[in-house]
């Protein structure tokens, strides 16, 4: 299952690699897996991934997910680059129904198998 999200990752970049405004994020840094500013609701606030390969780093993002919406469906996938750094923006919709993008900095992880 990992190797399938692994592959639309890396498929989703060829796909949908586009340009976009330049992007700076808080440093708030500290030893967890992941780090967040406002939850993960813009490019602007991602959540960091701080994982060093791409499995631990898709479960750390699944995991994040499935502790703050439990019940949750993914909807899609998508993987932008912006000025060398790497965003999944996984939609979802909650257990109430409601549709969610949550973006994730994975600029840590991203191409380390």
């Amino acid at each position: 299952m990992r190797n399938i999200i692994v592959c639309i990752s890396l498929l989703s970049l060829i796909i949908s690699c586009s340009p976009t405004k330049r992007i700076t994020n808080g440093s708030n840094q500290n030893n967890s897996s992941v780090v967040t500013d406002e939850l993960g609701s813009s490019f602007k606030n991602a959540i960091i991934i701080k994982e060093e390969t791409e499995t631990t780093g898709v479960d750390a993002e699944y995991a994040w997910i499935k502790k703050n919406y439990p019940g949750y469906k993914t909807i899609q996938q998508a993987l932008k680059k912006d000025n060398n750094k790497y965003y999944d923006i996984i939609d979802i919709k909650t257990a109430q129904g409601e549709k969610k993008s949550i973006y994730f900095d994975i600029t840590n992880f991203f191409g380390k198998f």
